[in-house]
């Protein structure tokens, strides 16, 4: 239990967000594919990144760490090390990172290992198939418990090549798709008509490996051998995203976030915030392959309303709870629509969010795949009242910067899930809070 501080005189400072959670999970899984050593600089500790860490030690490669984490080292021999790994059956526990596990299966598919995949009591409630019917139309023969997990890998995909038309705006699909082409040696060619993360196919190239992008076609050769590389992991606009909005909601307010990554197939927040009117500058940079920027925030008086649809929901997916909360502070009727995919997420967030925030005042309607959002609300309970994440990382940090505009006492429940991406929010919070 924690009680969220009302009534700051603002927020102030320059900090770094942690780093980017897509490419830390990404860097250590092509460094597993790699022959030799990549070293990764700055990854995301976290506990979802742990899981994937945790699992390519399993797989046979040598993770080393400087005393203060900023330098991972992973020494692998590679692919044909998993391909011609035992047979027996490799157990994984993945905890709750949706992450590591569609990413993995694809990989543990492409190589025939054979494998079972566990995780909490939340992964074990989210959607498998977006990633089973793939695999196993190419070949993979996998078990699981009605398409959720468990799943039990039992043999490899035999498709001489793998085509495939992305059915939805998931990364996480089309990844395991890639990952399987890549650790099987076959070729890979996707259809990605919904433009999702392209982190993978910006870091591909540093690995040594070949990939063509034309339009929403990627196309990857077969037999593909990396090799280890460097990778800098810059920070993760998800995380961003709740100083963006707490910056722009709580009055006399100015932040700086440094090496923030604005690929745009993730910073759709970006351009929701500036035409809703928000007040943000930019200074760019890249790292790598990925662009970057400084980018300061100052409270914004009149934020105004706006609509999101499905074409922009998968450029800004995990940052919607917190968008919502900026729209109860917008003139006029936000609608977001397309986003049935939060449903599934680590909790259901359409529902969650709605249930929330509306104890607090805000006037939000719950739809099949979005919100209804009429603004400005005034945030306000007469008397104290206990927010709850629902074990939700993303939930929680909403509902805490949604404490620092309430007039009233807020008691959030359940903040130890911040692990999971940012868990040195609560910590970043009262550096920011004057």
């Amino acid at each position: 239990m924690q009680e969220i501080r009302q009534n700051t005189t603002g927020l102030a400072g320059t900090i770094r967000v942690p780093s980017d959670k897509s490419i830390s999970h990404r860097a250590l899984i092509l460094a597993l594919l790699a022959k030799g050593t990549t070293t990764i600089n700055h990854r995301l500790i976290s506990a979802d990144v742990t899981a994937t860490m945790t699992a390519i030690q399993k797989l046979g490669a040598n993770v080393i760490e400087n005393d203060d984490h900023t330098i991972t080292k992973v020494v692998s021999e590679g692919r044909t090390m998993l391909i011609n790994k035992s047979q027996a059956l490799v157990a994984f526990d993945f905890a709750n990172s949706g992450t590591t596990t569609r990413l993995l299966t694809g990989v543990l598919a492409g190589t025939g290992i054979k494998a079972k995949i566990t995780g909490d009591t939340s992964l074990s409630t989210r959607p498998m198939q977006r990633v089973i019917k793939p695999l196993t139309t190419f070949g993979a023969q996998i078990d699981s418990n009605n398409n959720h997990l468990p799943l039990i890998i039992n043999t490899p995909i035999t498709a001489d090549k793998l085509l495939f038309e992305l059915p939805l705006g998931s990364a996480q699909v089309k990844n395991a798709v890639l990952l399987a082409g890549l650790a099987s040696g076959k070729a890979v060619e996707i259809s990605d008509k919904f433009k999702t993360r392209d982190h993978t196919e910006r870091m591909l190239p540093a690995f040594g490996g070949e990939i063509t992008i034309n339009d929403d076609r990627i196309t990857l050769p077969a037999d593909q051998n990396l090799v280890g590389t460097t990778v800098d992991v810059p920070g993760d606009i998800s995380a961003a995203a709740f100083w963006l909005v707490a910056a722009s909601l709580v009055d006399n307010s100015e932040v700086t976030l440094t090496s923030v990554n604005v690929n745009p197939t993730r910073a759709g927040i970006l351009a929701v915030l500036e035409r809703m009117g928000a007040n943000l500058s930019f200074k760019i940079s890249a790292i790598g392959k990925e662009p970057v920027a400084d980018i300061t925030v100052k409270t914004t008086k009149h934020l105004q309303a706006t609509t999101i649809s499905a074409q922009e929901v998968p450029s800004l997916i995990d940052e919607l709870p917190i968008i919502v909360l900026a729209a109860t502070q917008a003139t006029g009727t936000t609608i977001i629509t397309g986003a049935s995919e939060l449903r599934v997420k680590e909790s259901n967030r359409i529902d969650l969010v709605t249930t929330e925030l509306t104890k607090l005042g805000a006037d939000i309607t719950a739809t099949t795949d979005g919100f209804i959002i009429k603004g400005p609300t005034k945030l306000q309970v007469n008397e104290p009242v206990t927010l709850n994440g629902h074990g939700d990382h993303r939930l929680t940090m909403m509902l805490a910067i949604a404490g620092l505009i309430n007039k009233g006492v807020v008691t959030l429940a359940d903040t130890d899930n911040v692990a999971v991406s940012y868990p040195t929010f609560f910590q970043d919070l009262r550096r920011l809070t004057k």
